[in-house]
């Protein structure tokens, strides 16, 4: 193993961080040209009573006061044959040409067919360096089949089962 220094190497730290595998979610929320969405693995659960979930945009992002600004949000757990739609939101504030998506009541946007779906309104925010922690109250989860996408070491990749 090598030892990092992570404010001497950031580099280095970020591919440590990277040796961790993450699911692969697209967060959305509805900004004020339309629709917007962005590519996330700094998803997690919080809560189950109340249900809370968090995600954390860089604050670096164009996309980061939207986000943070927005009462509801969703967030989309990608399936393993969905990458190309998490590249087009890595690229793309709206790369939603194409995909089959409605909103709900809340005009927040939603991705069909994802692996699960949690509708949110934000709880809390947090300063966390270059980072916000945006907490979400989960008002609605949908769950559907397959399998999830995952990303580590700077690439998507699929799960395998042992």
């Amino acid at each position: 193993m090598t030892r990092i220094t992570p404010t001497a190497d950031p580099k280095g730290f970020r591919n440590a961080l990277g040796r961790f595998a993450t699911g692969v979610t697209v967060v959305t929320c509805h900004g004020p040209d339309g629709p917007i969405g962005i590519t996330a693995n700094s998803f997690a659960s919080v809560s189950l009573d109340p249900p809370l979930v968090l995600w954390s945009p860089a604050k670096s992002s164009s996309r980061h006061d939207i986000f943070v600004g927005a009462k509801s949000f969703a967030i989309h757990v990608m399936s393993d044959d969905q990458a190309d739609i998490c590249t087009g939101f890595v690229k793309n504030w709206s790369a939603f040409d194409g995909l089959d998506w409605s909103t709900n009541v809340d005009g927040t946007p939603l991705i069909n067919g994802c692996l699960a779906r949690f509708e949110c309104t934000q709880e809390v925010c947090h300063d966390a360096g270059d980072h916000t922690i945006i907490i979400g109250r989960v008002t609605a989860a949908e769950i559907g089949s397959g399998n999830p996408l995952i990303f580590a070491s700077g690439q998507y990749g699929r799960f395998t089962r042992g």
